[in-house]
């Protein structure tokens, strides 16, 4: 089993395994400690939408689907043509769910961007970026359907919508105990504002209501995932279970909170927004008693690794187009798991915050781009919104992580080779747009069909990773009473890396079909 836990604007030092003071994690502290624990793990972005879209198909942010936050004008859905790891893993006979904030649009079911055209068997919680900001909605989505909570209608605070989270993650630990299955838990908390019914043990602390609020939201963060171990173990899974618990991007400073007052980001430079390494490393923690040894890992890690590293775990073939590497040799206590050339970051946000404009230099606004190689990082602005600016227009920074992680000083007048270097990397890891190579399942059929007429529907399954499938079959489900005849073969003994089997059937509606009805089809590879 593979569960994935993802913290909304969760920093890298606001957990006490990476030197947190003032919050208790004791849940967290412990994982880490019988787990493995990252150093220099690293979000794609430095807010949520192009980080989270990174985190589910591997694409970093030059070259996925989603670049920028909705609320910066920026691409807000994904497209047929993104393969998330639910897909990847739900080939593989997984049970799949994302419980919590999804965070792409539109509102609405039977598109290409809902959960469930993604992969996600069950879904639970927010479609959309921006009612994720609410901790007690009038309504949360169950799959295809707007579940009202009445209790919070007209703005009251009755009931707190990470408690409806958590009880349906615990629920679909609990309805799959016997079947391998893939949780994403993604929860809002510790997104502003800072509401939460109870500030608990912060209670009598000389700090701002925002402050006892995020507090208390990160210690039920660290709750939370106490109890999906706990159900876990109740159930006897803790042996075949890897856990993953990260976050989207570093620490913010909205609705009134002083992420310094916590030394949110540790002894990094910049928050949330920022390309410096407080906005973009980020806590990770991979747990698996028998699987996981316990230990550090200074790996650079993205994101992006996520998908390739579930697919090599469950034994499901990944796509070959995308940026992440396994890290699954490293969970399982190897040195040898492959390390990245370079990183790299796209930053064009509009939204502005005052201690990351001060970090910026006042250029939180201006497009920004950043990469790092071994340990060397450079990042730059550019002072028009215009990516394509020649590079002498930009203004580059260049630091020495391993002799200053804190990115005090600019070494790009003592280095600028080393500067000119890591540009070159930026340039390359640009593309506008990006050309995927066709992986999994297409279903073709007319948008109309006549009551006892006979058309054709038509699926493809596209072996888009690096190695042959054997046993490929595509199957169709169509609705109860339509008649289905194969038109052509649906299986193939092998599928070559880079080949498509196709599969034809001629389908017929019964002749006492109701007009003007929707109908479902499904393909499966």
């Amino acid at each position: 089993n593979l569960v994935v836990v993802l913290a909304d604007d969760l920093g890298y030092g606001e957990l006490g395994a990476y030197g947190q003071k003032l919050i208790t994690t004791p849940r967290l502290d412990r994982l880490a400690a019988e787990g493995l624990r990252f150093t220099d793990a690293y979000s794609t972005a430095a807010v949520c939408a192009p980080s989270r879209c990174s985190l589910l198909t591997g694409l970093h942010t030059g070259h996925a689907t989603v670049r920028a936050n909705p609320s910066s004008g920026g691409q807000g859905s994904l497209t047929a043509s993104d393969t998330t790891f639910a897909q990847v893993l739900k080939a593989r006979g997984y049970r799949t769910a994302v419980i919590g904030k999804w965070g792409f649009g539109p509102e609405a079911a039977g598109q290409d961007s809902h959960p469930a055209a993604r992969g996600f068997e069950e879904f639970y919680g927010y479609i959309d970026h921006g009612h994720a900001h609410q901790y007690y909605p009038e309504y949360l989505w169950h799959n295809d359907v707007k579940e009202p909570i009445p209790a919070n209608a007209g703005g009251a605070k009755a009931v707190y919508a990470p408690d409806l989270l958590e009880r349906h993650a615990l629920e679909f630990i609990g309805d799959h105990a016997a079947e391998p299955f893939l949780l994403l838990l993604t929860p809002n908390v510790p997104h502003a504002p800072s509401d939460i019914p109870d500030t608990g043990a912060y209670a009598s602390r000389t700090w701002s209501a925002a402050d006892k609020g995020h507090a208390a939201q990160v210690s039920y963060f660290d709750a939370l995932v106490g109890k999906v171990v706990d159900r876990l173990r109740a159930l006897g899974l803790e042996q075949d279970t890897v856990l993953l618990v990260t976050s989207d991007n570093g620490p913010h400073e909205e609705g009134g909170v002083n992420p310094d007052l916590f030394d949110a980001n540790g002894p990094l430079r910049g928050y949330k927004r920022n390309l410096y390494e407080g906005g973009v490393r980020i806590p990770l923690i991979a747990w698996g008693p028998g699987r996981v040894p316990p230990g550090t890992s200074d790996r650079p890690t993205p994101l992006t690794d996520v998908l390739p590293t579930l697919a090599e775990l469950a034994g499901a073939p990944a796509p070959a187009d995308v940026d992440g590497l396994s890290a699954a040799p490293l969970l399982a206590g190897s040195p040898d798991s492959a390390r990245h050339g370079h990183l790299y970051w796209f930053r064009d946000e509009l939204g502005v915050t005052s201690r990351a404009n001060a970090q910026d230099a006042k250029r939180a606004t201006w497009l920004a781009e950043a990469a790092r190689r071994d340990n060397w990082k450079a990042v730059r602005f550019a002072p028009e919104r215009d990516h394509n600016l020649p590079d002498e227009k930009w203004q580059v920074e260049l630091y020495d992580l391993k002799a200053d992680p804190g990115e005090t000083r600019d070494l790009a007048a003592t280095y600028p080779a080393r500067a000119t270097e890591l540009v070159a990397l930026m340039r390359s890891s640009w593309k506008d747009p990006y050309p995927r190579t066709p992986f999994g399942t297409r279903l073709t059929l007319p948008a109309l069909a006549v009551p006892g007429e006979a058309f054709t529907v038509t699926a493809t399954l596209d072996n888009g990773s690096s190695r042959p499938w054997t046993a490929a079959a595509l199957e169709l489900r169509a609705p109860a009473g339509w008649t289905v005849a194969p038109a052509t073969p649906a299986a193939a003994d092998q599928l070559p890396a880079g080949a498509r089997l196709t599969a034809s059937w001629q389908v017929t509606p019964p002749a006492t079909a109701a007009p003007a009805t929707a109908w479902t089809f499904t393909a499966e590879g």
